[in-house]
């Protein structure tokens, strides 16, 4: 395997049993994304864009078929081996924010450091740091429901960052927003990417904010669709 592949799907299946019935989701899905690129995967409804980002993040496991992350094949994995290869490898952002409204912008984002025994100081040290990365640094004690949707899917991408994973995924990181907020999360996606060298994986259902990604592949019926025809 070529080293610049950070993540490859070969072959992946995954089905869902609804009582006698079978559902199939992803139906042999293949692709690689090679480490430090931007690439965006884009599909209607029901294509299996949820369940690939899911597979891609760890999330779940495969029917069948093998995923590899810096050439181990984790769809072996344990699911406590997969969730301290998520807390290290893997940044998430979610279109609905996922924040914990009890929690501060300060303490939503250290929350992910505690499960890597990083210290209390050494923890808001570096999540001051983000939100001030994120334009942010003045609303440090302000809690989700105090701040705009951008604001909030800004702390999110912070979030991501929090323990300095190589990939981080994007599910629809737009699609609560606003155009013109959109643009501004855009833009620091794309400056995590040319900036810090993060490898970028997102899915999304509008071909303008595909548009920014290096690459787009078009997934259809679970599986990537040749060509982007």
């Amino acid at each position: 395997m070529a080293k610049d592949i950070i993540i490859e799907l070969k072959d992946v299946w995954k089905i869902y049993k609804m009582g006698d019935v079978e559902v199939p989701a992803l139906r042999g899905l293949n692709l690689q994304v090679k480490r430090g690129e931007f690439l965006s995967i884009m599909g209607p409804s029901g294509s299996g864009k949820s369940t690939a980002m899911n597979m891609i993040g760890a999330l779940d496991v495969p029917t069948k078929g093998s995923i590899y992350l810096d050439r181990r094949d984790i769809s072996t994995f344990s699911e406590s081996d997969l969730s301290q290869l998520r807390g290290k490898k893997i940044g998430f952002i979610f279109q609905q924010f996922n924040l914990i409204p009890t929690l501060s912008a300060l303490e939503n984002i250290t929350l992910p450091m505690i499960f890597q025994n990083i210290s209390t100081g050494e923890r808001r040290e570096k999540a001051q740091k983000l939100l001030e990365m994120v334009e942010l640094g003045d609303r440090v004690h302000h809690k989700p429901t105090e701040l705009s949707g951008g604001q909030q899917q800004r702390v999110a991408i912070a979030r991501s960052l929090a323990n300095n994973p190589e990939v981080v995924l994007a599910d629809e990181p737009t699609g609560n927003l606003d155009s013109k907020t959109g643009n501004t999360v855009m833009d620091f996606l794309k400056k995590l990417h040319r900036k810090e060298g993060k490898t970028i994986i997102m899915v999304t259902h509008d071909p303008n904010v595909a548009k920014h990604a290096d690459r787009m592949e078009y997934l259809y019926d679970g599986t990537i669709k040749a060509n982007n025809s």
